[in-house]
Order: C-alpha cells, then structure tokens, then sequence
C-alpha cells in the first residue's frame, strides 16, 4: 500500500489526544510482572509494540514471535531467562537482523542460559529460565540502552542484585534514568555513582501506575507547525517535567521557528518563523528525534550537522543511510561518515517529480516525512500501516489537521 499525501489547504487551530508512550508501557508491564501485581497498568499504549509485549506476558505458549518490536524482544529475553522454563523467542526478518549478542552474554554471565537457534548473535533465541546468580557485570556505556534497561529491570530479582559498571561513553541516557526511576516507583530504589549502577537484591512492590503521552510523537507535530506558516497546535497528556528524554524536543524546535506554552489545555505550539542559520546537535540522547530534524531542517533550508547517532544503524532500520536516500529523492544531498553523523551543508540535486518515500519497515520513517509535503507538494508515503508500531492513529490526526491521504 502506497499514500498519496497532500497538505492542508486552510491552517486552523487543532487540539491533538497523542498516544501514550510505548517505551514507558513497556517498562511498565515488565516491572508489572517481576512485582507480581494484580493491578493493571492504567492508559497503556495501542502501539503494536505494546500490544505484542502484553500478549507474550499474558500467554500460555512457550514460543513468542515479537515481530519488528525490538524493546519487546531485549525486555522479554531478560525476563524469560529468570523464569523457569524452555522458551523460545524469534521476531520478523529484520528483527533476525538486529544484534542481541551483548544482551545474551550479559545474561549468561549472570546465569543465564541462552542459546543462538539461527544466526550466532541474532534472533530467534532459545532460552533456559532459572534463578539468576547476578553479581557483577561490565557493559559498554554505548550499546543500546534497551540492553542496560532490560538487565536493571531483572537486577532486584537476582540472588545477589546487580553492580552494572558502564565503560566508555554512556549514550541514550535519559532511557537508562527512566527505566531507574520507574524503578523505583515499583519499590526498588537503586544507586548511581560515576560509571556503576548498583541494584539490590529486593522485592518489588504491586503499585497503580498510569502512563504519559509520548514525546516522541509530540515531535512529529512541532515539525507540522514548523513547516506551516500560522499555524497552531495543541498537544494533549504531556507532562512539563518528564523523564523521557525526547522533551528536549520543545527547546530544541525554537531553533526552527516553533514556541511553545504549558497550559491548562496541554502544550500549545505556535510557529513564530524565526530560524537559526545553521542547526548542530549531539543527538546521543535523544536518538530518536533525528529523523524528525533531518526532514524539517531540509524543508526549511537550515543546513545541519547532527552527532550521536550511532545507535541508528540498529534501529528498525539504518537509518543514516534511510535517510541519505530518502532525502535524497526530494532534492536535497545529505553526507554521513556512516558510523555516528549526518550532515547536510544546504547542497541540492533535481528532485523526483513526485518522491515515493520508502520506509524500510520504521514507522519514524513515514511519520517524519509526511509533513514535508506541506513544502514539497505531492509526495507519496510507502506502507504507510507502519505506524502503528507506535501511533496508530497518526494518519488520522494528519485528516483531522487538513493533510490528506489516500
């Protein structure tokens, strides 16, 4: 399936209920089960990634399939291993692509029994559950924090915790802090010094818990204000002193002409159509967000050289390279060491006559570059169903402001 997206013809005001945050209700069904809890997680996510973690949670089977979910695959490969059992967990192509060697390691030095079925390194994973010894554990600071989150969320139900020392430089922080604060929410306060997390032995406790809106997609609606000259928007459920690291994104989308305002409505945005001249960013911790400012930052003619981006090569695709070639077709000429950058110094080729942007199976791909079409005009978006890994109702809300899509 293909759509043909079109922008609005008239900017009114609009009031967006965004979906609550998938990696909070994610960490919320884990913690929900290691407390053995009988009370439900208030306003969890409709995203597909959440729907496929809480089916596994609430199976009979011993055999999972998570898809394209890959917080899913790391949180539940942790989780299975302490349960006692033979499991098996196995994803989508791409998910058989997507390395989980440091996490399986990690498990079984702490253990842990794990074995490769397919490729060594990769899904699909057969694995032993049992009572875990814990103890020490050395792990590079920059894999994926989903790595580090899974391991911290399973620490208090070892026999001797965990002592977690993170070498290097420490990336995607902001995860790692919310997963320790919800944490202790459920009970379980641990310690942070320097480069060590420390995690008790203990028992979690049962705790009502209700999730928050997703920054992440708050993201892709200070991109649709910044590229829509008048427009307004308000954006519902967000809290104005979160943990998620992607609400960087308000103060970062000043620079690209969007302010925005905490009311008794929600966060109200306004574009204001100032812009810096040039946009750099270290992008460690908010990886996510990278793709919503390279299509944005092209729009507006705002060169840029992003950071920190290394963990985009594991992502549900590469997305350095996704976005090299994507971007690629609407004209404008990106260039990338291919490691942890991308940049772009305002260079432009001819552009396709009407770009049919792909989207490797990532729905950040088709939520950051739809509302470019309020600049390049007629675009079409490939697989569009993709959203609904984590905003199933993004095309909707699109109709509602004035896109059109079909």
């Amino acid at each position: 399936m293909t759509y043909t997206v079109s922008a609005p013809k008239q900017i009114d005001k609009y009031t967006v209920d965004l979906p609550t945050s998938k990696s909070i209700s994610n960490r919320a069904l884990i913690l929900n089960a290691v407390s053995y809890s009988s009370i439900p997680i208030k306003n969890l996510s409709d995203s597909d990634d959440t729907a496929l973690l809480i089916k596994a949670l609430n199976s009979d089977s011993r055999n999972f399939d998570v898809g394209a979910a890959g917080t899913t695959m790391r949180f539940l490969t942790a989780f299975l291993s302490k349960i006692v059992g033979e499991w098996t967990i196995t994803g989508s192509d791409r998910m058989k692509q997507r390395p989980i060697k440091i996490l399986v390691e990690a498990l079984n030095e702490l253990g842990a029994k794990i074995e490769y079925t397919e490729k060594e390194g990769y899904p699909p994973l057969r694995i032993f559950g049992s009572a875990l010894e814990g103890g020490d554990l050395e792990l590079a600071g920059d894999v994926s924090s989903q790595y580090i989150s899974a391991l911290l969320m399973i620490g208090p139900t070892m026999k001797n915790g965990l002592r977690l020392t993170l070498t290097g430089e420490i990336i995607s922080r902001p995860y790692i802090l919310l997963t320790l604060k919800m944490m202790e929410t459920f009970g379980v306060k641990c310690h942070w010094k320097d480069n060590v997390i420390t995690v008790p032995s203990a028992n979690y406790n049962p705790t009502e818990f209700t999730v928050e809106a997703d920054w992440s997609a708050a993201s892709y609606w200070f991109e649709i204000v910044a590229l829509n000259k008048g427009s307004e928007v308000t954006l519902k459920g967000l809290k104005r002193y979160s943990e998620q690291g992607d609400s960087k994104v308000a103060e970062l989308f000043k620079q690209l002409g969007v302010s925005y305002k905490f009311n008794k409505n929600g966060l109200t945005l306004k574009n204001t159509g100032e812009l810096y001249k040039q946009f750099n960013y270290n992008f460690i911790e908010q990886p996510d967000l990278a793709q919503t400012f390279a299509v944005t930052c092209c729009c507006l003619g705002v060169p840029f050289n992003f950071t920190g981006l290394q963990t985009l090569k594991i992502k549900e695709t590469d997305r350095i390279n996704a976005l090299i070639d994507e971007l690629k077709k609407m004209g404008f000429v990106l260039s990338s060491n291919n490691i942890d950058n991308l940049v772009w110094d305002g260079t432009t080729c001819e552009k396709d006559e009407t770009p049919s942007i792909a989207t490797y199976h990532d729905h950040r791909m088709a939520m950051a570059f739809a509302p470019a079409v309020s600049i390049i005009k007629d675009m079409k978006i490939e697989d569009p169903a993709v959203v609904s890994k984590s905003y199933p109702k993004y095309w909707d809300h699109l109709s509602e402001f004035g896109y059109t899509s079909k």
